[in-house]
C-alpha cells in the first residue's frame, strides 16, 4: 500500500470540457452509448470507464473518487450520498445473514444504530467492544466474524484506534479491518498502517462548509468495484450514489483542506491545554494526559496535528446547555451537530449524536452527561476565543477543579 500525502491530492490535474480549470459537471441522469455491445458490457460490468446511469457512477464522481483514493493511497474511491450510504454499503456487500461483526463500542450513533438494531433483521449480530483492548477485540472474533470496524478517532469520546494492532489482528484471522477516518483526514493514514478499507463522511472536514452530505469508500479496486456490481453491489442497489453537483462542490473544497486541518488542530490543541491547565476534565488526543496519545503520536502525520476535537466535561447537562446557548449568543459558535465548519460547531453527544446508544451503555463507556463535543473552527484569533469562552463560563459560575500542590 502506497503511502498518500497532501501532495499526492494537489497533483490530481482535470481540465474541464472547454478547458477550464474546474472538470465539468456531468449534469446528467443517463449515458448514451455508441455501441449496443458497450452497453451490454457495462451491465455485465466488462467495461470500466463507460458510465450507464448516476446511479452506477458518473464522471464527476469519478473525479472526487480518485481526489479520496489519493488522500488515502488506496487504489480506488466510491463516493455516496451520505456517510451512512457509505458505511451500510461496506457492511452489507461485506457480510451475509449469520455473520458476526466485531465493532468498537464507541461510534458514531447512526452507526451504532445500524449496527446493533437494524442487522438484526438480517440475523448478523455484533460484538460490541473496548477497540483499545486488543486483546478484549481478538475475545470477541469469533469463526463467523467477516470484519472489524472501527473509528481512527472515536466519536465522541475520542478515543485513539491501534490501527496497526488491530490490522495485525484482522490478518491473523484473515478478516478485513473497516476504519472510519472521519475525525482524522490527512492525520491518520489508515491503509498506510493496515487497514483494509477506509470510510468517510465528506459532509464533515473534507467539504468543510456544512452545505451537503456525503460520504466515501476507499479500498481496493476490486472491492470498489464489486459496490458498483449491477447485480449484487450494495452500493449500486442500495441507491446511495452521490449527486453529480455535490461531488463537483466537495472535489473544489478539498483543495484547501490541507491548511483547514492545520489550523482546526492548532487551535484545538491550544483550547485543550488552556481548558487543561484551567482545571478542567478535557479530551484531546493532543494532551499528554490523554489515554490514547502515545498510539496518536506514533501514527499521525504531524504536520497535521491531532485534529480538530475536543471534549470538554462542564459538570451536568444543565450547566453544558446553558453555556452552549450562550456560547451561540456571543457568536463563538453554534449550537449543532456535525464538524469541520470553519465556525466552532459544539454539542451534548449524550442527548444528540450519541442519543441512539442508551444511558447504561453511554455511562458505562464513559460518556457523560455534562460532556461537551466541540469541533474547532478556524479562528484567526484563538486566544481571543479562549478569553471569550471563559468570560461565559464566569458568567455561569462554571469553574474547574485545580489541582493545588501541597
Amino acid at each position: 500500500m502506497k503511502h498518500s500525502s497532501a501532495n499526492d491530492l494537489q497533483d490530481l490535474q482535470y481540465f474541464g470540457e472547454y478547458g477550464g480549470v474546474n472538470p465539468s459537471i456531468s449534469d446528467s441522469s443517463t449515458y448514451t452509448f455508441l455501441s449496443a455491445k458497450t452497453m451490454f458490457d457495462t451491465f455485465e460490468g466488462n467495461t470500466e470507464g463507460c458510465y450507464l446511469y448516476t446511479r452506477h457512477s458518473s464522471p464527476s464522481n469519478l473525479y472526487l473518487g480518485e481526489a479520496m483514493a489519493a488522500l488515502e493511497g488506496t487504489e480506488s474511491a466510491n463516493v455516496y450520498a451520505s456517510g451512512m450510504g457509505a458505511i451500510t454499503a461496506v457492511i452489507m456487500q461485506l457480510c451475509n445473514a449469520g455473520d458476526h461483526i466485531v465493532s468498537s463500542r464507541t461510534i458514531y450513533g447512526g452507526s451504532y444504530a445500524f449496527l446493533k438494531n437494524f442487522l438484526k433483521k438480517f440475523n448478523i449480530p455484533v460484538g460490541f467492544v473496548d477497540i483499545t483492548d486488543i486483546n478484549a477485540v481478538e475475545a470477541t472474533i469469533t469463526s463467523k466474524t467477516k470484519m472489524i470496524y472501527c473509528e481512527s478517532v472515536s466519536n465522541p469520546l475520542l478515543e485513539v484506534a491501534d490501527i496497526e494492532a488491530l490490522s495485525a489482528l484482522a490478518k491473523k484471522y484473515n478478516i478485513p479491518l473497516v476504519v472510519d477516518n472521519t475525525f482524522a483526514p490527512l492525520s491518520i493514514k489508515p491503509a498506510a498502517l493496515g487497514a483494509t478499507i477506509v470510510i468517510h463522511s465528506l459532509t464533515k472536514f473534507i467539504n468543510g462548509t456544512s452545505d451537503c452530505v456525503a460520504g466515501a469508500v476507499c479500498g481496493t479496486k476490486d472491492f470498489c468495484l464489486s459496490l458498483k456490481d449491477v447485480n449484487d453491489g450494495a452500493g449500486m442497489l442500495l441507491g446511495s450514489t452521490l449527486d453529480s453537483m455535490r461531488a463537483a462542490s466537495i472535489l473544489k473544497n478539498m483543495r484547501t483542506l490541507h491548511l483547514r486541518i492545520q489550523k482546526h488542530s492548532a487551535n484545538a490543541l491550544f483550547l485543550a491545554q488552556k481548558f487543561e491547565a484551567d482545571g478542567f476534565q478535557v479530551g484531546y488526543p493532543g494532551l499528554t494526559s490523554h489515554k490514547g496519545n502515545a498510539i496518536m503520536k506514533r501514527q499521525i502525520n504531524a504536520a497535521y496535528g491531532y485534529g480538530g476535537l475536543m471534549t470538554m466535561d462542564v459538570g451536568s447537562l444543565d450547566r453544558a446547555n446553558a453555556f452552549m446557548e450562550l456560547m451561540q449568543t456571543e457568536k463563538l459558535g453554534y449550537l449543532a451537530v456535525s464538524l469541520g465548519f470553519y465556525k466552532t460547531l459544539f454539542s451534548a453527544p449524550g442527548t444528540s449524536t450519541s442519543s441512539e446508544i442508551s444511558v447504561e451503555e453511554q455511562m458505562e463507556m464513559g460518556l457523560s452527561n455534562g460532556l461537551i463535543r466541540f469541533s474547532i473552527g478556524l479562528d484567526s484569533d484563538i486566544e481571543r476565543t479562549y478569553t471569550m469562552m471563559r468570560s461565559c463560563m464566569e458568567r455561569l459560575g462554571i469553574e474547574g477543579k485545580k489541582q493545588v500542590l501541597v
